[in-house]
């Protein structure tokens, strides 16, 4: 399985498609990719697992959201809206 995501993510272009999504606004799929990206670096954390399957999200998320937005200072202040 580790394979396989390393190869996903060594061929990564750009976020597919994600059925949750089918709008052309992707703000709501930028959102709950960081999300998803954050929450399973927790999860993995705290199992003392390795994260590399993380990457696949904070890949999306990087590639949808506009680099002005500051979640992570947000949640640094702990002022970020969503639950991780």
């Amino acid at each position: 399985m580790a394979e396989d995501i390393a190869t996903k993510l060594q061929n990564y272009r750009t976020a597919p498609f994600d059925a949750r999504f089918p709008n052309q606004n992707q703000t709501r799929n930028c959102f709950y990719n960081y999300l998803d990206y954050h929450r399973c670096q927790k999860s993995l954390d705290a199992k003392g697992v390795d994260t590399a399957p993380c990457d696949w999200y904070k890949r999306v998320y990087k590639s949808l959201c506009p680099m002005s937005w500051k979640w992570d200072d947000q949640r640094a202040e702990g002022t970020f809206p969503g639950k991780i």
